[in-house]
C-alpha cells in the first residue's frame, strides 16, 4: 500500500491517516515512515535476517526437496492428500510438495493442508545498468496479476535486496475463493518462467530493464503451511545425527560391558 522510506527492513506497509506505517522485522512493531527508525529495532530487524543480510525465513517454511514426481490428483486438479511411488507414501500441502517423512502404504493423510504462504526467493547474476527498486517491484506485481491472473491482494510484499528479489503470496483458506487463482499454481507457473522454462505456448516472459536481461543465478520457493510440516529430525544435520549414532552405539556397548562384569 505504501513504501516506507526511511526503513526497508520492514513489512505489511498500509496507510493510516496519510501516514504510511509498517511492522518492522524481527520485532512486528509499527513504525512511523516519516521518522527515523529506533536503532533498536533496526539492529533487531537486522540480526533476523541471515548472514547474507536477507531477510529471515519463517521457522516452518520449507523447501521442495523431491523435485517432480507423478502425482495422483482428484478430479478437480487439486493434489491427493497422500502420494505414493509404489510402497512409499508421504503426505503433501495443496502446493504438492512433501510435508512428511516418507513411510509405507499404511500412512494415513487425514487432510490436504492449505500452502498459505509462498516466498519465491531469485538471486539475479551481475548486470551493467543498475536495477530501480521501484520499477521492480511494479514489474512483477503487473506481471502477477495480469500474466497469471492472481488477485493483487494475494501478493503480500515485493522486496529487492540487491541481488536478492523476494516475492510473498499470501492467501489462506478463509481468504480464497472458489474463482480465484490459487497462489501455487502462480508459483508454479512463475518458477517455470523465470528459469526459461515456460509453460505458456510461444509467450516468453520478457523481463529487461534498461535494455538489459534480467537474469538470475538461483532461484528458490519456500512453503508455510496453515499447520507445520512433519519431518522428524529436520533440523539436524547429517553430522550431528552421526555423532547421535555414535553415542547410543557407545552407550549400548558400556551396558553389555556392566552386564559382563556384574556375571
Amino acid at each position: 500500500a505504501c513504501i516506507c522510506e526511511k526503513n526497508k527492513r520492514v513489512t505489511n506497509c498500509r496507510m493510516e491517516n496519510g501516514v504510511c506505517w509498517c511492522d518492522s522485522v524481527g520485532s512486528g512493531v509499527s513504525v512511523d515512515c516519516n521518522k527515523l527508525t529506533s536503532k533498536c529495532l533496526l539492529m533487531k530487524a537486522e540480526m533476523k535476517g541471515s548472514k547474507s543480510g536477507r531477510r529471515e525465513k519463517p521457522k516452518d517454511a520449507f523447501e521442495d526437496t523431491d523435485g517432480l514426481y507423478d502425482p495422483e490428483c482428484e478430479n478437480t486438479g487439486v493434489f491427493k492428500a497422500k502420494q505414493c511411488n509404489g510402497t512409499t507414501c508421504w503426505c503433501v500441502n495443496t502446493a504438492g510438495v512433501r510435508r512428511t517423512d516418507k513411510h509405507d502404504a499404511d500412512l494415513k493423510c487425514d487432510q490436504l493442508v492449505r500452502t498459505m504462504w509462498i516466498i519465491i526467493e531469485m538471486k539475479h547474476a551481475e548486470r551493467n545498468a543498475p536495477l530501480d527498486a521501484e520499477s521492480l517491484k511494479r514489474f512483477f506485481k503487473e506481471t502477477i496479476t495480469s500474466r497469471y491472473m492472481l488477485d493483487g491482494r494475494y501478493i503480500s510484499s515485493i522486496l529487492y535486496e540487491k541481488p536478492y528479489i523476494t516475492i510473498d503470496l499470501k492467501q489462506n483458506s478463509s481468504e480464497k475463493s472458489s474463482g480465484d487463482v490459487d497462489i501455487a499454481d502462480v508459483a508454479y507457473y512463475f518458477e517455470k518462467d523465470v528459469k526459461g522454462d515456460s509453460i505458456f505456448h510461444d509467450n516468453i516472459l520478457n523481463m529487461s530493464f534498461g535494455n538489459e536481461r534480467l537474469n538470475f543465478e538461483k532461484t528458490s520457493v519456500y512453503y508455510v503451511d496453515e499447520i507445520p510440516p512433519e519431518f522428524s529430525m529436520k533440523s539436524l544435520t547429517p553430522g550431528l545425527i552421526a555423532v547421535i549414532v555414535v553415542v547410543i552405539v557407545a552407550i549400548v556397548a558400556g551396558i553389555v560391558v556392566l552386564v559382563s562384569s556384574n556375571k
